[in-house]
């Protein structure tokens, strides 16, 4: 089998600062930006580990 190369990588992040928390949800703001900075951090790491290759 061959390799896969990724040439293109493109996210799109939808945020809707007007619903409102449910029970299952209710994350303040900030967990919401360490998730988003913790995610944006590991698809970086995946993009730097595909480019080494």
């Amino acid at each position: 089998m061959g390799a896969i190369e990724i040439k293109e990588l493109h996210i799109k992040i939808n945020v809707d600062n007007e619903t409102k928390p449910t029970a299952g949800t209710m994350k303040t703001g900030i967990d919401r930006q360490q998730l988003i900075a913790e995610c944006v951090e590991q698809v970086m790491d995946i993009i730097d580990n595909q480019k080494e290759r």
